[in-house]
């Protein structure tokens, strides 16, 4: 075998499954390059990859033991500390025209410029939560959450958007700080958070998303607003279960919605993502696939499709349920280019598969598919640009998921280096004298 043929085989390895490693699939031959398993990678809470720091327990002295009194006389002393409390946040989310959005919306806090989410709006639009409470939230393909791998589907053992257990806040811990409304295809008013006393008025006020210019498709169907009222009150009692991980009483109540009104696109689709987390993947197709026949526009269910198709490796079916995806909204779904980007590799369009993982990064200005960075690499060495491939390995090398895959982008660079240097006639190296 070649240096170029064992390269490209090199790189090819792992993009499927290395890419999607959660979902423990059963790989299926394609004529595609021929994907090797990779070890799935370990938890990383952090946006970009980033372990956290775990936090090391101080022991309390023994009451035998007698404490130590303060030295008042040491300047690092603080005769008033700062005051640790929870901090309860209230409101309410508007469209531009001041009525409440049709279905739930996330609450974002977004500090240092990385999102976490913290809760659902309800039927009227108002939210009230408790800062990093947020337990109950459940995310799908479209949200991701920094400690799970994009697009993992919600299981009933973890509920994939918790972020953090309940804490207490400082003035100075929401510095940096601000909420918003989460949900694509609109822009969100933000309330700023620093400078906050921690005794102000829980209630934060109206925050307003505005529609963006040249996104045809929606994350609220249009058939919501017609559904009945029973309907409506079937899907939300739905909507409600599955938040308390009651997926049976879930599916009931998202069943009788649609059976009484099979127009209901936003059902459909939520009816889907139970069937796709129980791993009931036909049942799930056919309720994405019922969502957009009753509204194309819809744009959910499209991430979700492209994720079932990606699992078995049916690339051409992950490339133009993205395309239709991104026609829709090209500004709110990096990971649409994620996915879109993988598939054209796989199918060898180098160009198309180069030009979504380029949008993609740029979507992405809080790196939370860093995944993105070795996919561009990966693509780049394939069309010989060796230094742009290395860039991209180099920046996503930090962020690897596991040791083995560490190894694997090592080998990779080193082999580009060789080959580049090869390329521009660089002399072998003289053997050491003796």
């Amino acid at each position: 075998m070649t240096h170029r043929s064992w390269f490209a085989t090199l790189l090819a390895i792992g993009l499927v499954v290395l890419l999607l490693p959660a979902f423990g699939q059963e790989q299926q031959q394609q004529p595609a390059p021929a994907p090797a398993p990779a070890p799935a990678p370990t938890p990383s809470p952090e946006p970009g990859g980033r372990t956290p720091a775990i936090p090391v327990p101080v022991p309390t002295p023994s009451p035998r033991e007698p404490q130590r009194q303060p030295d008042f006389g040491r300047e690092t002393q603080q005769p008033f500390p700062e005051i640790q409390r929870p901090v309860f946040l209230s409101g309410k989310v508007v469209l531009e025209d001041g009525t409440a959005p049709p279905e739930p919306v996330i609450i974002e806090r977004v500090c240092n410029g990385q999102p976490r989410p913290e809760a659902y709006t309800d039927s009227k639009g108002r939210f009230s939560f408790q800062l990093g409470q947020n337990t109950t939230l459940i995310a799908d393909a479209s949200v991701n959450s920094a400690s799970d791998f994009p697009g993992e589907v919600r299981s009933s053992s973890s509920s994939g958007g918790v972020f953090g257990r309940s804490r207490t806040y400082s003035e100075r811990d929401l510095m940096g700080c601000e909420l918003r409304a989460s949900l694509p295809g609109y822009r969100s008013d933000v309330v700023p958070l620093a400078g906050r006393r921690l005794m102000d008025n829980p209630d934060v006020g109206a925050i307003v998303l505005r529609r963006l210019g040249h996104v045809e498709g929606t994350t609220i169907s249009a058939t919501t607003l017609a559904a009945p009222k029973d309907a409506k009150k079937a899907y939300e009692k739905g909507l409600e279960a599955a938040r308390k991980k009651k997926f049976d009483e879930a599916g009931k109540q998202l069943q009788r919605a649609v059976e009484l009104y099979p127009q209901y696109a936003a059902a459909w689709y939520e009816l889907g993502l139970l069937h796709q987390q129980a791993n009931r993947k036909e049942q799930a197709r056919e309720a994405y696939g019922k969502a957009l026949a009753a509204d194309a526009k819809f744009m959910k269910p499209y991430l979700q499709l492209a994720l079932l198709s990606a699992q078995e490796q049916k690339w051409q079916e992950v490339a133009d349920t993205t395309d239709r995806l991104l026609r829709l909204d090209p500004f709110d779904y990096p990971l649409a280019y994620f996915f879109n980007s993988v598939a054209n590799f796989n199918l060898r369009k180098l160009d198309a598969a180069e030009r979504s993982a380029r949008e993609g990064l740029k979507l992405d200005a809080q790196n939370r598919i860093p995944k993105i960075k070795h996919v561009l690499g990966v693509i780049l060495a394939n069309k010989q640009d060796y230094a742009g491939a290395a860039e991209q390995l180099r920046a996503y090398l930090p962020h690897a998921a596991n040791d083995q895959e560490a190894e694997l982008i090592r080998k990779q660079l080193a082999e580009i280096e060789r080959i580049s240097g090869r390329a521009a006639g660089a002399p072998a190296a003289e053997p050491p004298k003796p």
